[in-house]
């Protein structure tokens, strides 16, 4: 009986190591920078900076989120995105508003603190949405801020769904891509026809 007892923890051992396979990789992902649209023909005298989109904790870290319910929402484990979707966001509206040549300037939230014109947002979804069909889910919102004036000039809410065209999660990324693609270039039209109905002067657009 005390040899059987001294093989024992020498057996659990070997179970345990057994069941214990090599980490699963964790898979990493990334949304695409717009391709250039065509250069405006007139740039307005603006310096234009865009804020850290600001958004809720888990949007605000790396895992990609799903929603199974109204309330419900999850994390994968082993799929993940390189940077958090706030500043993804962020990098592709100023990326998208730099090639735009509207604007003689567009900056990112190092500047902030000297601008006379801001651009603030929030990103309230950003996550596949499970039913009878996948989907990726965007919703966002941005305003124009004017420092010196301490109001808001502009604003523009966005909620759509892109159908994913499968269930795999790479499919479910390249959905959430189409989608927030198509919702900064509208964001970005929609600033540009407030600015063409609304020139500032030039001590209004640059910082004080």
């Amino acid at each position: 009986m005390h040899r059987h007892m001294q093989f024992a923890p020498l057996a659990l051992a070997a179970l345990i190591l057994s069941g214990c396979g090599s980490p699963r990789p964790i898979k990493y992902y990334t949304v695409q920078i717009p391709a250039t649209p065509a250069q405006s023909n007139h740039t307005h005298t603006i310096d234009l900076l865009v804020g850290r989109v600001s958004g809720p904790d888990i949007l605000q870290a790396s895992p990609i989120a799903y929603r199974t319910g109204s309330n419900e929402i999850g994390t994968y484990q082993y799929h993940r995105w390189i940077d958090s979707p706030v500043d993804m966001v962020q990098e592709k509206l100023i990326c998208l508003l730099q090639k735009s040549g509207d604007y003689q300037s567009v900056s990112g939230a190092a500047g902030v603190s000297g601008a006379g014109l801001v651009i603030r947002g929030r990103l309230y979804d950003f996550a596949e949405v499970d039913g009878d069909k996948i989907n990726g889910l965007v919703t966002m919102e941005f305003e124009l801020y004017d420092r010196k004036a301490a109001k808001v000039l502009w604003s523009h809410y966005y909620s759509q769904t892109e159908p994913a065209q499968g269930k795999t999660v790479p499919m479910v990324v390249q959905a959430l891509d189409r989608n927030l693609d198509r919702g900064l270039k509208e964001v970005a039209g929609e600033l540009g026809k407030y600015f063409a109905d609304h020139p500032p002067s030039r001590t209004e657009a640059q910082p004080q």
